[in-house]
Parts: structure tokens; sequence; C-alpha cells
């Protein structure tokens, strides 16, 4: 493994505000991507909770390279996201978001490094705020040796798992998935639209976005759990373990993880067949 120098000075530096004004035909476009049914989402009254990341994602890794060497940033992985809602996004929002890379954490097998990102209304209203975990594979930034802040837990604890299931959705991704979910996310990374590409990276060929099936675990939480209303949800975490591939059913199973000041957290994983693709999930719903 090789070592690598990150720059600490390039830590909690906001980036400059970027902006976004949210259409009602962006937000059909993403519900229709994610093959989203509650009639709210379709309509564009108001946006699927991971729709969050569309007016972030020019500024999310944008701190990174202030941070981590450019020699390695090609070889990261988006390993974990953890959004915090404080209210939904609906049609006529302008939205201002930034972001700072706040710490990292040397590891045996790479680095993992932390992006928080907030995003308010024009008029400073906070909309939402997210960590996303970035991971750089075989890159030792000193094993063992943590830097700054590091996002919050969440993980799906044996207990929770040994009870019985609260609810368990079946959900297929499409052979045409990738191809609408760009387009409506903005996500153009060819590992998810070329074939030949995907393939010369190591994969079986195009796999679904990470953040395609998120938003698939999303729509399956607020119509089991959480009465098909948006406005409920308060946090959604996870973790990426295995990609998704174009055709296959996902199952997510969900755990009740217990109760408290006014909400229930939901502990979840998605798998394909017996491989998990997504990992210690988490959903704090209000009640």
């Amino acid at each position: 493994m090789s070592q690598v120098e990150f720059n600490k000075d390039g830590l909690d530096v906001w980036t400059e505000e970027h902006r976004f004004e949210v259409t009602r035909e962006r937000l059909v476009c993403y519900a229709e991507a994610t093959n989203d049914p509650i009639e709210a989402h379709l309509a564009g009254d108001v946006a699927n909770p991971v729709f969050a990341i569309v007016p972030v994602f020019e500024s999310m890794l944008e701190p990174a390279l202030e941070v981590v060497p450019l020699s390695v940033f090609a070889r990261g992985v988006h390993g974990e996201q953890d959004f915090r809602f404080h209210r939904p996004i609906r049609p006529g929002d302008r939205l201002v978001s930034r972001s700072k890379m706040i710490g990292w954490e040397g590891l045996p097998k790479g680095t993992r490094a932390w992006v928080f990102i907030e995003c308010r209304t024009d008029e400073g209203e906070l909309v939402n705020e997210q960590y996303l975990t970035m991971f750089f594979r075989g890159e030792d930034a000193s094993t063992g040796n943590a830097v700054g802040e590091r996002a919050p837990s969440h993980s799906l604890a044996d207990k929770v798992r040994e009870q019985e299931p609260v609810a368990r959705a079946v959900q297929h991704i499409d052979e045409d998935q990738t191809f609408r979910y760009a387009p409506a996310s903005g996500d153009p990374v060819p590992l998810h639209l070329d074939e030949q590409i995907a393939k010369d990276a190591g994969l079986p060929g195009i796999i679904a976005h990470g953040l395609c099936t998120m938003a698939f675990t999303s729509w399956a939480l607020l119509t089991e759990v959480g009465g098909s209303k948006v406005s409920r949800l308060k946090r959604l975490a996870v973790r990426f373990a295995k990609p998704v591939l174009p055709g296959q059913d996902i199952t997510t199973t969900i755990w009740n993880a217990g109760s408290a000041d006014g909400a229930t957290t939901y502990a979840y994983e998605t798998t394909v067949g017996d491989t998990v693709v997504i990992k210690d999930g988490l959903a704090e719903i209000a009640n």
C-alpha cells in the first residue's frame, strides 16, 4: 500500500456557494427515474428524499480536491451517505449549497474521508444537511491516524437483526434504469452508462447508481412504514456495500430499532439474493 500525504490545511474550508432552482418537471423526472410510486412525488408536489443530492451534486466533491492528492482522487468511491432533513424540497425552491471536508482516517486497506454538505434556501432556511463518506482503496494516509471530525455513525445492531422485521419490500431495477437516472440526477459517470468502460474497471457490466438504489429504498421505507409522507422522514443513512446491476431485484428488510423524541428509528438492509448491497441502513421517521 502506498503512503500519501493528505492536506490538513484543506479541512473545514467551505466551498463557494452553488445555486439550484427546483422545478416541478425536475422532481417528476427524478420520481419516474427511480420508479417512485408515491403520488406527491410523481406529481412534482414534493421531492423524493434522495433528490436532495441533485442540488448539491456540483459542490459535494469539490472540497476533497483541497485535501486529497490528485494522484489518488480518481480511485475514490462513494462509501456512505447520510441525509438530515429539516424540510422537504418543493418546486420553486431556490437552493444554495456549500460543502467542506471535515476529516479523514487511515485504515489498513485505505483511507476513509468525510465531506459535510449544507443546503439552504436563498432566504437562509436550512433544508438539509448531508455527510458523504469517501473511501480511497490502497491509499494509506497513516493507518490508525484520524484527523479532524468523523461523520455520525449508523449501524445495524445484531440485537435488532434478531427481531422479526416489520416490513420487507421487493423492487425491480429496470434494464434501462441507469439511462433514465443519469439525466434525472445529473450524474453522467460512464460506469453507469458504458458497458465497456464498466468492464474495463473490473465490473461485470453497467452498474446502477448507488444513490438510485438508495432512492428506491427511500420510497420503500416511506410506503411501508412512513405513510408515504416524505415530511415525516428526518434522517436517512446507508453504507453502499456492493453494486446492483440493471435487471436485478432488490429486497429491503426493515426492523424497528426503537422510538424516542417523537420519532421511530428503523434499521434496514438491502440485498440481491443473498448478497448485501446496502448495509447499516437507518431511517428516522416522525410519529
